[in-house]
């Protein structure tokens, strides 16, 4: 009885014993997350001031890239903001919109990009200081745009209505707001302008110096997860 007693506690131990020299379960590193790509930011450097807007490149990467191109070829060096739209009657800076661009210069414009919806992209002109895509029928947009001053969601599609498609947003003012109600606010010539622009053209249109990139610095990479255990 002694005998069986002893042998079933050596037994024990032994399993304890192999227990303890079994390796813990070696673990790997979480592979940490990329850093987002940092969104793409232009200086628009005007008579009047500068303003540097951020596009949505990741939302509406056609819009963004189109407008690239004429940045990086300096095609918008010596355009102007020529319009500036506000409710008649209506002598306060912070609704409406101002307009710039190239004006249909067969010298400067590229061909004409495909339309990004504001219900494709999720962006919206309710947010003052989005820039936006000037245009004809969807698809012919070029090289003019509006930055806009208040509530505008009345420019976005309208999701219910397939022939409302809006206008193409593609980003946002991070800085100069105070240029764009300075433009705004400029004498406009009631006699010039032809359909919705009757009367919103500026009498000396602003001058836009140069349009260039701004240096963005890296976003910072998000947290890395805690080691994860590899299977024995």
């Amino acid at each position: 009885m002694l005998r069986r007693a002893f042998l079933g506690l050596c037994a024990a131990l032994a399993v304890t014993a192999a227990q303890a020299q079994t390796p813990a379960p070696a673990t790997t590193p979480a592979t940490p997350p990329a850093a987002p790509k940092p969104l793409p930011q232009v200086k628009i450097q005007t008579t009047e001031g500068d303003i540097v807007v951020e596009l949505a490149a990741d939302k509406a990467p056609i819009t963004v890239a189109n407008y690239l191109k004429y940045v990086d070829r300096g095609l918008f060096n010596g355009a102007t903001f020529y319009r500036a739209s506000r409710p008649p009657g209506y002598t306060a800076t912070d609704y409406g919109l101002i307009q710039g661009g190239l004006q249909n210069d067969p010298k400067k414009v590229l061909p004409p990009i495909a339309h990004e919806p504001t219900t494709k992209t999720g962006l919206t002109h309710r947010t003052p200081g989005t820039i936006s895509m000037g245009r004809h029928a969807p698809g012919t947009a070029q090289a003019d745009w509006s930055i806009t001053l208040g509530d505008m969601s009345y420019l976005d599609a309208d999701p219910k209505d397939p022939k409302n498609p809006g206008f193409a947003a593609f980003g946002h003012v991070v800085s100069g707001m105070d240029v764009v109600q300075k433009i705004i606010a400029l004498p406009t010539d009631p006699k010039r302008g032809e359909g919705a622009m009757k009367g919103e053209m500026l009498v000396r249109p602003v001058r836009i110096l140069k349009v260039t990139r701004v240096p963005v610095a890296p976003a910072a990479a998000p947290a890395a997860a805690g080691p994860v255990a590899k299977p024995s």
